[in-house]
């Protein structure tokens, strides 16, 4: 073999195509050589708005935090991190902390992992979440190894940001062209957020039910998909779309085009910005079409039934009528929490879905604080 090309780049796969899942767990294994003690890689993402810690990814063969969520204030650690402003180095996590163990470390060390490296990622200046490098060996990270855990720990969110960067600019086109062309939108941003939070919270107690394997990227992927459902409104004309009363029948079915025109929209969005590499992009395609559709089959645009409509499209459904329910409309005024939770169980396995309905109507106080945090 010519010497000149004996050597292998173990990163070089970061540049194909695959989720970012895969890509942590390539950077993982292109790091084993040299630090064959860090056995998990975990990254958890901030929601600002929410002040919400979130995990996102793993690299592990098991995950001890799946769809674990908490709020940063309730999580006194990891606001020290960010007071000191620098990484946190934790020799055995059995001796670190007094009095009684939060869940966070107990799942930990219930996988038998005993040594944490943590890393606060930022970008332009901005606190976007945390690089998490785990052992099962007590003082598995010793001091010389750290200056080249930080570099992982910065590529890692590189790789990450890079991702959610792209994915922020197609929405900002995409929510840049729906503001130029109904600027009288009667539907405002803080709906958007919420039912964008809504459909988190859903998704997120179905993956932990066990019933359906949705991975937090994916969970994550959703809630920032959520907003773009009604792309489609784009192409309805102002005097149909802010119409204050109800819609005759012509009017009625020129709005029920706006889901095929939606996927339509997307799909031509996916195509000219060669998109199609962002993981998980089917999930915009189906919310922008199938989210008006029943179980029943009394839905649009193509009457599916039960299993045949995505479960992401499921989800919103739920979110996005429940959100509506309860805030005014043009045409409607705004009905109290329990009569709307009342209204969507009526509507629970028929043209709903039980298990969403029952994600959110289960958990009301974090209903609250979701409408607390995003009211008009």
């Amino acid at each position: 073999m010519d010497s000149r090309y004996s050597h292998s780049d173990r990163l070089q796969t970061l540049g194909r195509r695959g989720t970012l899942g895969e890509k942590l767990k390539r950077i993982h294994e292109a790091m084993h050589p040299a630090y064959p003690l860090v056995d998990r890689i975990a990254v958890v993402l901030y929601d600002p708005d929410a002040r919400l810690l979130q995990t996102f990814l793993h690299s592990g063969d098991d995950d001890p935090l799946p769809h674990y969520e908490a709020l940063l204030e309730e999580v006194p650690s990891l606001q020290a991190i960010l007071k000191d402003g620098r990484p946190r180095l934790i020799p055995d996590i059995r001796l670190w902390r007094k009095g009684e163990p939060g869940e966070y470390t107990l799942r930990i060390l219930g996988a038998g992992y005993r040594a944490s490296y943590t890393v606060p990622v930022y970008f332009n200046d901005n606190f976007t979440g945390f690089v998490f490098f785990d052992s099962r060996t007590p003082d598995g990270f010793a001091f010389g190894t750290l200056d080249g855990l930080d570099t992982f720990a910065h590529l890692i969110g590189t790789v990450v940001m890079t991702d959610l960067n792209a994915v922020q600019a197609m929405l900002g086109a995409l929510k840049t062209a729906t503001q130029m062309i109904h600027f009288h939108d009667p539907e405002t941003g803080k709906h958007l957020q919420r039912m964008s939070a809504f459909s988190r919270l859903i998704a997120r107690e179905l993956a932990r039910s066990g019933k359906y394997p949705l991975e937090d990227e994916w969970i994550e992927r959703m809630q920032v998909f959520a907003p773009l459902h009604d792309i489609g409104k784009i192409a309805i004309p102002d005097r149909i779309l802010l119409k204050p009363g109800r819609l005759d029948p012509l009017e009625q079915e020129m709005m029920r085009t706006h889901a095929v025109k939606g996927r339509q929209i997307i799909d031509a969005m996916i195509k000219a910005f060669d998109f199609e590499s962002f993981s998980h992009i089917n999930i915009l395609r189906h919310i922008a079409e199938y989210h008006h559709e029943c179980l029943d089959g009394s839905g649009y645009p193509w009457g599916l039934r039960r299993d045949e409509i995505p479960v992401e499209a499921r989800i919103i459904s739920v979110a996005d009528i429940f959100d509506a329910l309860t805030h005014e409309r043009p045409y409607k005024t705004a009905w109290n929490m329990d009569k709307a939770f009342s209204y969507i169980t009526e509507l629970s396995g028929t043209k709903l879905d039980g298990d969403c309905v029952e994600a959110l109507v289960s958990h009301r106080e974090e209903v609250d604080r979701i409408q607390a945090a995003f009211a008009e």
